[in-house]
């Protein structure tokens, strides 16, 4: 599997550092000091596949350029949600593949289904309240997550029907903690998922990279769990 690598920072850096171990070479890197246009113009040999670790307003400059070189793309990029329907059309229309996700812990998206199965189960019981709250380090732009935001619209998908709250803690170093809580007249459960380490997103990125290779369509984590 040939990996064109968009974005070097710190995710992108442990990509090109796991890709050996996933059968995988990087066919080429583009980061900040790259032209716009690096991605339809520069040589990079063959490419089964793009890993896309940039910024939110890089995504609807890159794929399409991807699309025109008919490369499938894995974004693991979020904040980019506005441009989504436009991005499927371009995606739709070149025939590519694209697996989209504010997450790539295979953990954090069997949390999401036992989240929304809570939520199914606590909807039907108007007493109780839920919240979500997330850490992350501080560089980290967006607030709140993609990924709480992920799971704010899947408790909702699910029936909750009744407020969520949602609030956000930029601190330090953490790499990522989201607690989804219920809360009701004498109780209160909590669910917690923690990240240890970054390199969890890129194991992530490289599974999804590797289910990818020659598929057609707009994939979620969950086409790819279905799989495993």
């Amino acid at each position: 599997m040939r990996i064109l690598l968009l974005g070097h920072g710190r995710m992108g850096q442990l990509v090109e550092s796991l890709a050996p171990s996933y059968g995988a070479t990087i066919a080429g890197v583009i980061d900040e000091r790259s032209p716009e246009d690096a991605i339809a113009h520069a040589d990079f040999g063959a490419v089964d596949v793009a890993i896309d670790f940039t910024l939110a307003d890089a995504v609807a400059k890159n794929l399409p350029q991807l699309a025109a070189r008919h490369i499938n793309a894995v974004i693991g990029t979020t904040g980019w949600q506005a441009h989504e329907a436009a991005m499927k059309d371009v995606a739709a229309k070149a025939g590519i593949g694209v697996l989209a996700a504010s997450n790539f812990s295979l953990g954090m998206n069997v949390f999401q289904m036992a989240v929304e199965e809570a939520s199914r189960r606590f909807a039907r019981h108007p007493e109780f309240g839920a919240w979500i709250h997330e850490s992350h380090h501080a560089m980290k732009k967006d607030a709140p997550s993609g990924t709480a935001l992920t799971l704010k619209a899947g408790m909702e998908g699910a029936g909750y029907a009744r407020p969520i709250d949602v609030s956000s803690t930029r601190a330090g170093s953490v790499p990522g903690t989201h607690t989804v809580g219920f809360d009701g007249p004498s109780e209160t459960i909590e669910l917690t998922h923690t990240v240890r380490d970054r390199a969890v997103f890129a194991r992530g990125a490289l599974t999804a990279a590797t289910w990818l290779v020659g598929k057609r369509g707009w994939f979620s984590i969950r086409d790819l769990l279905k799989d495993q």
